[in-house]
């Protein structure tokens, strides 16, 4: 997907099908970690915009997305992946496929833990993970320590249990220490040539992002299980002079929960619609008409031709 505006001011000469720079970096930098642990947010900050929705709940991100950085110097393609759990649906499998993926082309890979969690469950998730490239543990949320001591005490027992791994604290809400982060990032990501145009924001296309945007006004404006058993497929996308015509279903399982979601009187699914429609049209920077509909598909999670209609193709 390409940016709105133009983000550097140079441009690559093809070669061979990619894009070539003398003294550039490249690479994937990939995001692991615990469901909540704050992934998407400091997806956001690095990039310094919002691309990808950020919930307080867990398991909001359910593909692996990709978020590209353009500068004179370098292209950083950072991916943001599904928090690492057990699976229970074949919904959880393909999420856990893209974890998979994202290990195995990683040029670097964050391990992020919530500083404020046991260290035990930071051995427990990135003790499987099998690395092969530099790694770095970013102890994330030190916003949310009780007071600078505890910050320490906390800090020091990571190191204790990770002394091989190089460390950073940041919070990634409040950008604390994300741009330290941004330089030792830059200092283990290889030279090589740019993957993506220098343009391109993101390998997803629009109608995934618009997608996305309703996915997180439902994960904002209902209870804690209605946004897991729900699913958003844009059925089309018409760009008008200066207007977007948008149609989208909302998948659940239930007919309780399609009730739910559209409310008295489609009071719900209104509001939904609304602050979706604000989103999208700051997206893309024009005028949107957003239709939305509610569909019961039952077992939706655990049926591969639904997944495959939905997008989850990991």
């Amino acid at each position: 997907m390409k940016a709105g505006s133009q983000r550097i001011k140079y441009t690559l000469p093809k070669e061979g099908g990619t894009f070539a720079r003398m003294s550039f970096k490249a690479g994937y930098v990939n995001i692991f970690g615990l469901p909540n642990a704050g992934k998407s947010t400091l997806l956001n900050a690095l990039l310094g915009e919002k691309l990808v929705i950020v919930s307080h709940k867990v398991q909001t991100t359910r593909h692996r997305i990709l978020g590209i950085l353009n500068s004179d110097n370098y292209q950083i393609i950072f991916s943001d992946t599904p928090g690492i759990i057990d699976p229970k649906y074949k919904l959880h499998q393909k999420m856990m496929g893209h974890v998979k993926s994202a290990l195995e082309d990683a040029d670097v890979a964050l391990l992020l833990q919530d500083i404020n969690l046991p260290v035990e469950s930071a051995k427990e998730v990135f003790g499987s993970l099998r690395l092969k490239v530099p790694a770095l543990l970013v102890r994330n949320k030190a916003d949310l320590t009780k007071s600078p001591e505890d910050l320490k005490e906390k800090e020091t027992a990571y190191e204790a249990a990770f002394p091989k791994l190089e460390q950073i604290t940041i919070s990634a809400k409040e950008n604390l220490h994300v741009p330290e982060l941004m330089e030792r990032i830059l200092s283990l990501l290889p030279e090589g040539m740019a993957f993506y145009p220098e343009d391109h924001i993101s390998d997803r296309p629009v109608k995934f992002f618009v997608a996305e945007f309703i996915r997180e006004q439902i994960f904002q404006n209902l209870g804690e299980e209605i946004p897991y058993h729900t699913a958003v497929l844009v059925r089309s996308y018409e760009e008008k002079t200066s207007l977007h015509v948008i149609k989208a279903d909302i998948i659940v399982s239930r007919e309780t929960q399609k009730m739910i979601i559209l409310g008295k009187g489609g009071s719900m699914i209104k509001k939904i619609g609304m602050a979706a429609r604000e989103r999208i049209e700051e997206f893309v920077g024009e005028k949107v008409h957003l239709e939305l509909f509610v569909k019961v598909r039952p077992k939706w999670r655990d049926n591969e031709n639904y997944l495959r209609e939905y997008g989850y193709n990991g």
